[in-house]
């Protein structure tokens, strides 16, 4: 029985990676991310495994039944029949593809991990918060897409998906934790205790009493309670005494007369300062304590200052967004306004003075900026990694920023903007960009993409070999980066159709032959045409079945081109419509001259007030020499500056404190006739650039099948013109250009079709004539051209028994 320690391993690893995802710790080398569910430890685990078993023993038992009646003379052995991978293989399909299988029970789960996306490292972060629920995306049902009131300081508001998966796909909020299961039995015991009643000693009178609440502890009754409110209170008491675990949640329904204690896992609670009286239980020693690193989180939460509460027990607490509030009622107090946000949404400078839709297209675009992933993002070998060679920290930061990390690693560059109209090249949020700008680095960036190379071992003693480069041969030239071992060096320019593994394989893989035949499969760079790029590093390891494996990674370093993509943190994108000299560029009375020029109609109808603050945050911060705060709902606790202060700042520094300029043409040098809006923003450069998706095509592959141009960029395709293309054409009458583009450039082909029955026809080579299939002759015999796809649908329909005949009249 091998099969067993490997499948007991995969079963140890398999509990391990689930703890770690329940418990929010890094999993060892793999990026998997659980969807944080109470499913995943213990029940569907085990019923996975179930299944496997159940599944392995009934193909051992058909394995043996064939055997056995195959031959019976044979001694028998039940060991051979064993497969000794199946358990195995079962559950590493199930972790790296997230399809939970259950045969038995026709059980399908989808997504149960997931890979995470390391595009960024704000990419990262966001996908940890993501919470995917079980809905059909399809379904165009609001009820779950809406943000509900109890999603409050939960969920973020702003971080969900444009499109189909819009409301269904959500990230918690800042300071949420998802709680794991805790153990019930001393629960009970202590309920018990604190004098709830077990129905089964009581009598219906005493059931029935008007006072007495219904006890339900995960989903269970224990019991009734005399004095609910008093109950919920020790509860509670205990609770912040550290006496019972702090995710423990109490909850008063006065409408259903219960009470309803939970502590299983899944649930999302976040913390709150406690209030007595609507007096805060923090004081400003504590604060004091806490800045100079004598108290931590956990001190506050074990002396009973903060507690987490759940949705249900958030529902009936009455909670202060701000300190100073005079009410007596009051039980809690927010710890931070802005922690109602996720990461993603913390990143954005006054989110509040925003537009709200404005937000949730930054959440999107911020996971799609190029920066840093992470410390160690040059000793890693990504599959495609895209890095900002000069990642900047924002001048105009937030809290959450500096909470999350973000300002070490960074995905943008603070850029001078001018709000104005130049050249026409900027329309529909076109941006115009500083040639100079482009050459001191702004919005460079590195692509750096690994290949694969793997020695093959097959089944009759050969394997895949590395031979020395042929210096003479036909390939000479395409060799040139090739060392004496067969593989590329590091450090060499590699270019399309360059052979970085001079590789051979066997011809005969299966049979054991003495002399064995070599022929030669050349490992060739497929990048695009006209770039340039390097190999960065060589690395030589081995893979799962022991087989060499040389992974290779390319490095193309790329300036920003007219039709790549740029944004704002407040969701105001758009592409490069022109590079200008600097000599052409408009320049300010201090010889400033700004890096892009964005187009002043993106601010009337998209009301990203925000990004306007953040242009005099920005400028303030740059003239004073610090960081300006922009945090969500933070003035008024001083959390973020104003505008008055930021103006205040602006005319001590000797700017307008509109933060307008007064600016010279570059191009006749003589004074422009407004004040300009000018001023630092972060920008980021996005991953969509051109480079990638431009593409042409002339001839090229067809489909076997239709005998049409195959299709996308990767397979050298063609451009399709579809439906709605044609209907344009057809409505300006041009016929011979659709003539052109759905026959003459796809597939056009000339068939042999009688003019007496209509059928399509075959031509003789002998003959040198058509002939009509059905008539047997060729006397009838017309040519014309048609669509290589029409000939096919008339043949298919021909098979079904439906028969399309084509009247011919003379052209």
């Amino acid at each position: 029985m091998n099969f067993r320690p490997k499948c007991i391993y995969a079963a140890v690893m398999l509990r391990r990676m689930m703890d770690a995802i329940l418990n929010k710790d890094a999993i060892d080398d793999k990026d998997y991310v659980g969807n944080k569910r109470l499913e995943l430890s213990g029940q569907l685990i085990s019923l996975l495994f179930e299944d496997l078993f159940k599944t392995m023993n009934g193909e051992v038992k058909k394995l043996m039944d064939l055997a056995l009646t195959k031959n019976l003379a044979r001694t028998f052995d039940n060991s051979n029949y064993l497969t000794r991978d199946s358990i195995t293989q079962g559950l590493e399909r199930a972790i790296s593809t997230g399809n939970w299988d259950l045969k038995r029970f026709k059980m399908h789960r989808k997504g149960m991990t997931q890979v995470l996306a390391r595009l960024s490292f704000i990419a990262s972060v966001g996908h940890m918060t993501k919470v995917s629920p079980q809905f059909e995306k399809s379904r165009k049902v609001s009820g779950p897409r809406a943000l509900q009131p109890s999603q409050w300081g939960m969920l973020c508001p702003c971080d969900t998906p444009e499109g189909e998966a819009c409301g269904l796909v959500k990230n918690l909020a800042l300071m949420t934790h998802v709680t794991t299961d805790e153990e019930e039995g001393p629960l009970i015991s202590l309920c018990h205790s604190l004098g709830v009643e077990g129905l089964e000693l009581l009598s219906a009178e005493e059931l029935h009493t008007p006072n007495s609440y219904l006890v339900i502890f995960n989903g269970l009754i224990l019991g009734k309670h005399r004095q609910p409110q008093r109950f919920a209170t020790n509860m509670r008491k205990l609770r912040r005494a550290g006496k019972i675990g702090e995710f423990v949640s109490v909850y008063v329904n006065d409408k259903q007369r219960c009470v309803y204690i939970a502590s299983d896992g899944g649930r999302v609670c976040r913390p709150l300062v406690i209030a007595d009286k609507g007096i805060s239980r923090i004081k400003e020693h504590h604060m004091q304590e806490m800045r100079d690193g004598v108290r931590t989180f956990d001190d506050f939460l074990r002396e009973g200052l903060i507690e987490y509460l759940d949705v249900n027990e958030q529902n009936n607490a009455l909670i202060a967004l701000y300190e100073g509030e005079p009410k007596e009622e009051i039980t809690h107090i927010e710890i931070e306004p802005f922690t109602i946000l996720g990461v993603c949404a913390g990143l954005i400078p006054f989110p509040h003075h925003n537009q709200s839709p404005r937000n949730t297209y930054q959440c999107a675009m911020g996971k799609q900026a190029m920066g840093n992933i992470a410390y160690n993002q040059l000793s890693r070998m990504d599959s495609l990694l895209y890095l900002l060679v000069y990642p900047q920290r924002p001048l105009l930061t937030t809290r959450t920023i500096e909470l999350v990390g973000y300002d070490k690693l960074g995905a943008g560059q603070n850029a001078t903007v001018a709000v104005m109209s130049y050249s026409g090249y900027d329309i529909e949020d076109a941006i115009v960009m500083n040639k100079s700008s482009l050459d001191r680095g702004f919005g460079r960036c590195i692509v750096l993409k690994k290949s694969v190379a793997v020695l093959q071992k097959y089944s009759n003693n050969t394997q895949d070999r590395i031979l020395r480069p042929d210096r003479k041969g036909k390939d000479k030239d395409k060799m040139k980066i090739l060392d004496e071992d067969g593989i590329a060096s590091p450090g060499e320019i590699i270019r399309p159709y360059d052979i970085y593994v001079n590789k051979d394989v066997p011809m005969n893989t299966k049979d054991n032959v003495q002399n064995i035949q070599f022929k030669p499969s050349y490992q060739t760079y497929k990048g695009p045409k006209g770039e340039t790029a390097v190999i960065d590093r060589v690395a030589l390891s081995s893979d799962v079945n022991n087989n060499l494996c040389i992974k290779f990674q390319i490095r193309h370093t790329r300036r920003p081109e007219v039709g790549d993509k740029f944004s704002s943190r407040h969701g105001q994108k758009g592409v490069c419509g022109t590079i200008v000299q600097q000599e052409d560029f408009p320049f300010s009375e201090r010889g400033i001259c700004p890096d892009l020029i964005m187009n002043p109609h993106g601010f009337p109808s998209r009301m990203t007030i925000g990004k306007m603050i953040e242009l005099l945050g920005g400028k303030a911060g740059v003239s004073c020499g610090r960081f300006h705060y922009g945090s969500a709902f933070g003035e008024p606790s001083g959390h973020a500056d104003t505008v008055e202060a930021i103006s205040k700042t602006l005319v001590e520094k000797g700017f307008s404190y509109n933060g307008k300029d007064f600016l010279y043409s570059g191009i006749t040098g003589s004074p422009l006739q407004a004040y300009i809006f000018m001023g630092p923003i972060y920008y980021q450069k996005l991953k969509h650039m051109v480079l990638d998706k431009m593409h042409a095509r002339g001839r090229g592959p067809r489909v076997m099948l239709t005998r049409q141009p195959t299709e996308g960029r990767s397979r050298d395709g063609g451009l399709r013109l579809g439906e709605m293309e044609r209907d344009c054409l057809i409505a300006y009458g041009a016929s011979m250009l659709i003539y052109e583009r759905l026959m003459i450039s796809s597939d056009p082909f000339e068939v042999q079709v009688c003019r007496v029955c209509g059928l399509l026809g075959y031509y003789n080579h002998k003959l040198k004539t058509g002939i009509c299939s059905s008539c047997k002759n060729g006397d009838n015999i017309s040519k014309m051209k048609l669509p290589y796809a029409c000939k096919l649908l008339f043949q298919e329909l021909q098979s079904m028994n439906i028969v399309p005949r084509l009247k011919l009249t003379e052209a």
